[in-house]
């Protein structure tokens, strides 16, 4: 079959000699105020131009293709955009955002808006989750092939950043924090609940993400709420003029987009997106999912309002419902392990709406305003099944989880004649859960105000510095209410050296609330009150990178941190949150907590030029914490990460474009504890062994992904096959173990195989 399928993405029919074209378009701003650039110098391979009045650039009859786009403003940065590929039926729209310079000191390669910080910052454009091997249209597995990153697991983009827990990052839209926006949260499980910060796949669709960013150092003073990382996402804006279509159809389901012009007057646009997938096609394949039936569907939209004096407004959306089902083998000869004489039923559902304001202020300042209103509601019912049984009688484990934020920010940005820049604002944000296992429930209110203020400002030729400070002030209504105030101090500094060399510094005290699951820590308990005075677990960050470009958009980055976690949610029995994924804590906790972790990273990187690109990532890290006054190894301390990401296009005619990519993981196993056989069978449950958490190490994970498409341009449409080939080799890998009670033994359970996603895709 597989073959089969590879020898229909390389064969070609016969070509015609017509060259299709198509348009190139977009604008110039002011990085910091969203101000347009009039006068900007753009150039698009040999041709060139300049921005009107509006900004707006536009080039007319550009071949289908890859194409370099170089933008230029005296005073400012020169942005290289190198990876924009046009496609017939299709505008190519950029919005450029140059930032100011004290002086012209190098060309700034990008993609898209300026990065936010000074390190430890990846863009994620839309057209990298496109064309990169196995991301199956999600940013989050783009991040995979960063250095330090790994995959919590096979089946859910759960990030494991600097050996950290994944719920220590943050999923932020239009640069608001939202709850988890993943189908399947529970994907990949040990326990087969929720988790807090990953799932089988993102709700939001890359139709309509714009350039993302992926934050994982010390953050700045805007990014609070989080130790481990951020992925903020952006909303791209429909085109503007005319109306254009995406379909594609796969073996996972399908998906379209539309977009284009509310009102050509004022230059008001939509873009809106709906997928639905299953398994089934797939299953007909071949591909084990282990019996379960796993659908998913979502909507998604974003309307842009650009006035001429009142601003700029977006109004934007989506929803998403997901669920899982297993039934129970009827014929009980045939079962092998415990789940299989079971029912499970796992349900997910979540959505998000919210509203943004650009107000420019004059020639320097600009006054940026959102409200996002996000929701999460979970649930999983796990009953006896068999021949004897009614299906669905008698639940033996019955949880549910319902999440919903309100979040509202307000910032303010002002650039300073001299090249120094202001930003002051504040985000407040309610929060009410909501847990109820085997009939009891807990309900937690949460508030939570997060001002900030941050400076940069230039110190000396080619050196920059940026000070900042963020306030936490929560408070957590369980049984009690107690009040938490931090101060978080923020600092950075970039030194230019010379034209293609840099050095960064910085450092942050970060914070970030505990899971509900842990102030509700009673739940299962009856002479247990919680944990309603936990307060935010910290950590001090500290950040060196080097950096040094080579030619044809190749560049290499090295760089070393060190996070001491402390203030961390513990219990006096081995238990710590920087170990904690989806489980049920049922034991008194402190935030009395310590914890380290360091390491090196390096990445190599070429851009796509010259019909090639290339990301090799590495890292060798540290992560425990400490346990009786002595560090220990903790669950994610894999020791080393390494990645390879690559591709090549080739050319076929005028119309053809097909490519190869290819990415290449080996991590190092994590860590996981030893099981007690003896009470595991006793109990008829899986029992850890006490004193020795994660004293086991997993062997290590190696998994190799391929992607291979052909591109095909016609007059007014083109179209995408794309073969995805996850795990090419078939590799196993170990995901964790359990007592399973059938078997009477301990299980090693396995991550997922070879899974083959063919897609065809029509752009017009």
């Amino acid at each position: 079959m597989i073959r089969t399928l590879l020898l229909l993405l390389l064969s070609t029919s016969i070509v015609c000699a017509q060259e299709f074209t198509s348009v190139v378009r977009g604008s110039v701003k002011d990085a910091d105020t969203g101000l347009p650039l009039a006068g900007a110098t753009v150039e698009l391979d040999d041709k060139g131009g300049v921005t009107d009045e509006a900004g707006l650039f536009r080039f007319e009859s550009i071949a289908v293709g890859r194409h370099v786009l170089k933008v230029s403003f005296v005073g400012y940065q020169t942005a290289v955009i190198s990876e924009i590929l046009l496609e017939s039926g299709k505008e190519n729209i950029q919005d450029v955002r140059l930032s100011t310079a004290g002086r012209q000191l190098q060309e700034a390669t990008v993609s898209g808006s300026r990065p936010p910080a000074f390190n430890s910052v990846q863009a994620i454009t839309a057209e990298q989750t496109l064309r990169y091997a196995a991301t199956y249209l999600d940013p989050a597995r783009v991040a995979t092939s960063f250095a330090g990153v790994a995959a919590a697991n096979d089946q859910a983009n759960g990030l494991v950043i600097r050996g950290n827990s994944p719920n220590s990052m943050q999923w932020r839209l239009e640069g608001v924090e939202i709850v988890n926006p993943s189908h399947l949260s529970n994907a990949g499980t040990f326990s087969d609940r929720p988790t807090s910060a990953g799932g089988g796949v993102n709700i939001l669709s890359t139709q309509l993400l714009a350039t993302s960013y992926f934050l994982n150092g010390a953050f700045p003073a805007q990014y609070g709420n989080a130790v481990a990382g951020v992925m903020d996402m952006r909303l791209r804006k429909g085109n503007d003029e005319r109306h254009e279509f995406t379909a594609q159809a796969g073996l996972i389901g399908l998906d379209i987009a539309a977009e284009g012009p509310i009102s050509k007057k004022s230059k008001a646009s939509y873009l809106v997106n709906y997928r639905y997938s299953f398994t089934g096609l797939l299953g007909a394949m071949g591909v084990n999912f282990g019996g379960e039936d796993i659908r998913f569907q979502d909507l998604s939209f974003n309307l842009n309002f650009p006035t001429k004096k009142a601003g700029s407004f977006t109004v934007f959306g989506l929803g998403g419902v997901s669920s899982n089902t297993f039934k129970a083998e009827a014929d009980s000869t045939k079962w092998e392990f415990y789940k299989d004489s079971h029912n499970i039923i796992y349900k997910n559902k979540m959505g998000a709406a919210g509203v943004t304001h650009a107000l420019p202020i004059g020639r320097r300042a600009v006054l940026n305003t959102a409200f996002v209103m996000s929701g999460l509601q979970t649930s999983r019912a796990f009953y006896k099944g068999g021949t004897n049984t009614p299906e669905y009688a008698y639940p033996i484990e019955d949880d549910s989880l319902s999440k919903t934020k309100v979040t509202g920010n307000m910032i303010f940005n002002y650039r300073f004649a001299g090249g120094g820049k202001l930003k002051v604002g504040g985000y407040i944000t309610f929060q009410y859960d909501r847990l109820a296992p085997l009939y009891l429930y807990e309900e937690i209110k949460s508030k939570l105000f997060q001002p900030f203020a941050e400076w940069t400002v230039p110190i000396a030729p080619g050196v920059v510095g940026e000070l900042g400070l963020s306030a936490s002030i929560s408070k957590v209504d369980l049984v009690s209410a107690r009040t938490h105030r931090t101060l978080e101090p923020r600092a950075a500094l970039r030194w230019q050296l010379g034209e293609k060399q840099r050095v960064s510094l910085s450092y942050g005290l970060q914070s970030q609330l505990p899971l509900s699951q842990l102030y509700a820590a009673n739940y299962a308990t009856t002479n247990f009150s919680g944990n309603p005075d936990l307060g935010p677990a910290r950590v001090h960050h500290f950040v060196a990178s080097y950096q040094r470009d080579f030619s044809n958009n190749n560049s290499l980055k090295i760089e070393a941190y060190w996070q001491e976690h402390f203030d961390v949610p513990v219990d006096g029995a081995g238990f710590s949150a920087l170990n904690f994924i989806e489980t049920r804590v049922d034991e008194p906790l402190t935030n009395h907590g310590k914890g380290r972790n360091y390491g090196l990273e390096a990445t190599y990187q070429k851009l796509l030029s010259h019909d090639f690109y290339m990301m090799v990532s590495g890292s060798l890290y540290s992560a425990t914490y400490v346990l009786n006054g002595e560090h220990k190894k903790g669950r994610f301390d894999g020791r080393h990460t390494f990645s390879f990401t690559g591709g090549k296009e080739f050319k076929s005619g005028t119309q053809r474009l097909w490519g190869i990519n290819t990415k290449i993981l080996w991590l190092g196993g994590f860590r996981e504890t030893p099981i007690d056989l003896e009470a595991s069978k006793a109990s008829q449950q899986t029992v850890y062994q006490s004193g020795d958490p994660f004293a086991l190490k997993l062997k290590d994970y190696f998994r190799p992904d391929l992607r291979i498409y052909l591109k095909t341009s016609r007059s007014k449409y083109s179209t995408t096959l794309a073969l995805d080939l996850q795990n090419v080799s078939g590799t196993k890998n170990e995901a964790f173990s359990y007592y399973d009670a059938f078997q009477r033994k301990i299980v090693r359970q396995k991550q997922l195989g070879l899974i083959p996603v063919l897609s065809y895709r029509w752009e017009f």
